[in-house]
């Protein structure tokens, strides 16, 4: 799972009486057992979904932001808005945030305004990414870095599109309906990402969730949801 990126770990120590400290060892790759302590456990992880209730959620993170990439955005009413920079994900700074899970679901439903390409995907970089987006002309397929016209799944100019992305264990599917009455559509293409991390691209990162919002409209987003697979 090099697509998670490097990981920092944590391994129980005990202090000695000679004040030194030394690793009490043990498997390192499953989750040990939290020393007693009369303070409350915390749960592990952190809320990785975001209804905009409250301002921007810290998981956050743009690529390679400029001086004042953050005044793109606004968040008011549950929503958040995203105004438009470049033309694909290539160029456009999509905003991401780092996903652990070995498979997972991703969900936002994006209104868009005329002349904005907006979508959601599974980005490592401005070179190597893969995702749905939808724009005046209809749906537009991301894969490797490069851009595929999807022109008939959707009519021209729709207003808004619900996207869910599946990685599971390096698969990525991709799904998409129009309002949420509709049932979800699969898109007939899957993709096999175990290949997107850095002994490919370099770069030190890790294939994340990103939602971006490109050409001259902008872009605005209900909620993004992640939802961890845990099954075997």
């Amino acid at each position: 799972y090099w697509t998670l990126g490097r990981q920092a770990l944590l391994e129980p120590i005990r202090w000695r009486d000679d004040d030194w400290w030394e690793t009490l060892g043990g498997d390192l790759s499953t989750p040990f057992a939290i020393p007693q302590s009369d303070k409350p456990k915390l749960p592990h992880g952190m809320p990785l979904s975001d209804d905009f209730a409250d301002g921007l959620g810290l998981q956050w993170a743009y690529f390679k932001p400029g001086p004042d990439e953050y005044d793109r955005i606004n968040v008011a009413d549950g929503k958040l808005t995203l105004s438009p920079s470049g033309e694909y994900p290539s160029d456009s700074r999509p905003l991401c945030f780092i996903a652990g899970d070995l498979a997972y679901e991703v969900e936002t439903v994006i209104e868009r305004k005329p002349g904005s390409r907006a979508g959601l995907l599974a980005f490592y970089d401005d070179t190597l990414y893969a995702g749905l987006a939808f724009d005046d002309e209809g749906l537009l397929f991301h894969r490797y870095g490069m851009e595929r016209r999807r022109n008939n799944e959707i009519p021209k100019n729709s207003p808004k599109l619900h996207i869910r992305m599946k990685n599971d264990r390096h698969v990525l599917t991709f799904y998409y309906r129009t309002s949420e009455d509709q049932p979800w559509l699969k898109m007939d293409v899957q993709m096999e990402v175990s290949g997107y991390h850095h002994n490919v691209a370099y770069g030190f990162l890790s294939l994340r969730p990103a939602i971006y919002a490109a050409g001259t409209g902008d872009a605005i987003f209900e909620k993004v949801t992640h939802k961890a697979l845990n099954y075997f």
